[in-house]
């Protein structure tokens, strides 16, 4: 009775650590915490980009991967660019900022 005791605590403490590790975030997958994090940087980014009167989100693309942002799209002049990218840089949160905006 009692090892059948221990064996489903084992049991029980396996499947727990188990449920853990499924949620670990590796080198190319977000943990479910990380996901959260980034779709909160992403939806400041595009907050602030939509804020400026100089930048139009709807030709600028945000995508945020473990703190790091990526602008691609559209921009009229290379200060746009250069706008863009300092308003990402200047959201917490963010790691670095990769810069794929073509100009027009």
């Amino acid at each position: 009775m009692i090892k059948l005791h221990n064996i489903i605590k084992l049991s029980a403490c396996l499947i727990v650590a188990l449920s853990f590790l499924g949620c670990a975030s590796t080198r190319t997958h977000e943990g479910t915490g990380e996901y959260v994090d980034d779709t909160v940087i992403t939806t400041k980014v595009k907050s602030a980009i939509f804020s400026d009167p100089d930048l139009k989100v709807l030709q600028i693309n945000v995508e945020t991967f473990k703190g790091v942002v990526q602008l691609s799209g559209f921009v009229n002049s290379a200060s746009s660019v250069t706008k863009a990218r300092e308003i990402a840089k200047s959201i917490k949160g963010v790691e670095s900022v990769q810069t794929n905006l073509i100009v027009k």
